[in-house]
């Protein structure tokens, strides 16, 4: 088989991007904005000055992801006012909550220090909890398009009590279904969202639904979008191929609407073996690696839309990624060429 050159491989992959049909949603996680704000950093775009959720209005973005803790630099109040600009940007929104005082993934789910610690007591916080919470952007004009009930929720929430390791899926099944119902009973429109790591793994994903999913806890019902974080670093089975078998076994499965909520392509990475090594470690890479994302959304369908983490979190190098930088903009804040990875859906 002839190889063709490298830089003919980029070129049909730029040009299969710009064939397909264009995403719904292009979002970004800006969680971070008034943390950056505060810490005085800046951005520039085609050399004005500019607030980041303006910046990345102008460049195509339509979704804000905001993640919520329940303490912190997350909590409600900030989250709150991060909306309020993002709407005013012209977004829509997708909250992201931990059901945490700190970071919730796969490796964390730890219960907020104010709450119950049984599960009688935990399913009664969660629907309360989580029915305040979506009530509070409905009362400021700001109402959730879409809500993730926990976050990279693969090993459970809420640890020990929705544990999966510690007590099975009865517990966590349980929980999420309060969360669903506290949110549903906020606001007829919200759309619930269930997430989880490691979108490639066919085989991880098949075998959480399968036992999610119980008579008195859980339905499918409950469910309307699959959420899932699918990153390059982690890995080496992290290709685009996992990915859109993955995605097409699920959805053949359940009839689910998905999206790529968390995923990002570094600028500079070393000492790291990435999952798709033909893609360039640069700017361009950056593009290249959301449009191969953008093409599986295509050849699946249901594919919503994609959000990149986080990308103008200027000194994060020790958060989201083994990578050194995996932003959109400089370390001086300006734009890179990558800002226009929603380009071809606008």
């Amino acid at each position: 088989m002839r190889m063709v050159p490298f830089t003919v491989y980029l070129s049909f992959l730029a040009s299969l991007a710009i064939s397909v049909n264009g995403l719904t949603y292009k979002c970004a996680d800006f969680s971070s904005l008034l943390v950056n704000e505060a810490a005085g950093i800046t951005y520039t775009d085609s050399g004005v000055s500019e607030k980041f959720d303006t910046v990345l209005a102008r460049h195509g973005t339509n979704l804000a992801r905001i993640r919520v803790w329940t303490a912190g630099d997350y909590n409600l109040p900030q989250a709150l006012v991060i909306a309020k600009r993002a709407k005013a940007a012209g977004m829509d929104l997708l909250v992201d909550l931990h059901y945490s005082d700190s970071w919730a993934d796969p490796g964390k789910q730890h219960i907020p220090s104010s709450w119950p610690t049984d599960l009688s007591g935990l399913n009664t916080k969660i629907y309360n909890y989580t029915k305040g919470l979506v009530q509070s952007f409905v009362a400021q004009g700001t109402p959730i398009t879409f809500l993730q009930i926990g976050n990279e929720i693969n090993s459970g929430i809420l640890w020990p009590v929705g544990e999966i390791s510690e007590n099975g899926y009865s517990g966590l099944s349980q929980l999420l279904r309060s969360g669903v119902q506290g949110a549903r009973a906020a606001s007829s429109s919200v759309k619930t969202m269930i997430h989880l790591a490691n979108g490639w793994d066919q085989s991880g994903v098949t075998s959480f639904y399968k036992n999610v999913f119980i008579p008195g806890a859980l339905s499918p019902n409950d469910v309307d979008i699959m959420g899932f974080s699918f990153y390059p670093f982690y890995n080496t089975r992290a290709t685009l191929s996992a990915l859109q078998s993955s995605m097409s076994s699920i959805t053949k499965a359940y009839g689910k609407q998905f999206m790529v909520v968390e995923t990002d392509w570094p600028e500079a990475c070393s000492s790291t073996s990435l999952s798709e090594p033909s893609i360039p470690v640069s700017v361009s890479g950056q593009q290249t690696w959301v449009a191969g994302i953008r093409n599986v959304l295509q050849e699946v369908g249901g594919g919503l839309g994609i959000c990149y983490w986080e990308p103008g979190w200027i000194g994060n190098a020790a958060l989201g990624s083994s990578c050194s930088d995996a932003l959109l903009v400089n370390s001086d804040g300006t734009t890179r060429a990558s800002i226009n990875i929603f380009k071809a859906d606008m």
